[in-house]
């Protein structure tokens, strides 16, 4: 009998399981507490459950799907892990601390389709999503002091929708890793039907959108998903979600030095965005070998966020963490290379 992983189930799923085998309700929320309070994913260790149980637990699931490869730790405390998925394929996550938070960056599948031009984590093509068990050991194999998550690891995590969301309700609820809504970020390279049908799922979670160009020419170059979805359709999407919701987006511009961080740049930003709930966050442009793009100094950065306070653009720059060990955005990969 191939084993299902336990933290592939929603609570309501495995109570039934447990009915099914005589068990009272209590011993799922019981067995979810030791999972996912206190990231326990050794059976043995759950000193409260009768042996019978641990016994039947053992036959049915595997409560362990990641293995680690290797960890980096960067000059800034980051961290970067590798890990080895059942089938031998290869993902990172990175675990970014700062005082009073502890933030993971998941990945939620073994690499991407969509190819950015500025982004390491397609470049070895796609393999497959994860699932939702994958997504969330990535977090429970940081400890049980995580207090922010945020989809921004290697693929796209509106091309995996379900497994995605059924992991952000177990992050989320309180029998869960309890991790508040507003905590927990999902970025997208702009897959309208995924925003459009997060806006209908009543939670109180942040939506990123990489927007990384200005206008429809340079993010054809720069992403190939804009020749399916539009600049003009993904913010049409983006301002109709904001009404939906009454919650802000994020969008996420990468700086390139003579490319993306020019005036003409923040005149087409401030003409795309006025008057919509939102934010900007300006991220750095991070070395990647097999691109030859350069980064910006401080003072370019200071006259562009100049040039978009002019345009009616509030933004601010995002910290590169971990960079010294690849660890940072668009530096993180399918496998180790």
């Amino acid at each position: 009998m191939i084993k299902k992983d336990i933290k592939d189930l929603s609570l309501n799923e495995f109570g039934s399981f447990l009915q099914k085998h005589q068990y009272p309700p209590f011993r799922a929320a019981q067995i979810w507490k030791w999972l996912f309070q206190k990231a326990e994913l050794d059976i043995d260790r759950m000193v409260n459950l009768p042996a019978t149980l641990r016994q039947l637990l053992n036959e049915h699931f595997c409560f362990h799907s990641l293995t680690e490869r290797s960890t980096q730790t960067s000059s800034d405390g980051t961290i970067k892990k590798l890990f080895v998925l059942p089938d031998g394929e290869l993902i990172e996550t990175v675990v970014i601390p700062a005082e009073g938070r502890k933030t993971v960056c998941v990945s939620t599948q073994a690499g991407c389709k969509f190819g950015c031009k500025f982004c390491a984590s397609g470049l070895k093509g796609f393999k497959r999503s994860l699932t939702a068990g994958e997504i969330c050991e990535q977090i429970l194999l940081m400890g049980p002091d995580v207090t922010h998550v945020v989809f921004m690891g290697v693929g796209e995590p509106m091309d995996n929708y379900e497994n995605v969301m059924k992991a952000v309700h177990t992050i989320n609820a309180k029998e869960g890793m309890g991790i508040a809504a507003r905590r927990i970020t999902i970025s997208t390279c702009g897959i309208i039907p995924g925003i459009e049908r997060m806006a209908k799922e009543g939670l109180q979670i942040e939506l990123a959108v990489s927007l990384h160009a200005s206008n429809d020419q340079l993010r054809n170059e720069f992403m190939p998903v804009n020749k399916r979805y539009s600049l003009k359709d993904l913010i049409k999407c983006c301002r109709q979600y904001t009404e939906k919701t009454n919650r802000q987006v994020t969008f996420e511009y990468i700086l390139i030095k003579d490319v993306t961080c020019i005036e003409k740049a923040a005149e087409e930003l401030g003409r795309l965005l006025k008057g919509m709930l939102c934010k900007l966050n300006l991220i750095v442009y991070n070395p990647v070998p097999e691109f030859n793009f350069q980064s910006v100094s401080k003072k370019e950065i200071a006259l562009f966020q100049k040039w978009l306070t002019q345009y009616g653009i509030h933004s601010t720059v995002r910290a590169s963490r971990g960079q010294d060990v690849s660890a940072a955005c668009g530096q993180l990969r399918r496998n180790s290379m």
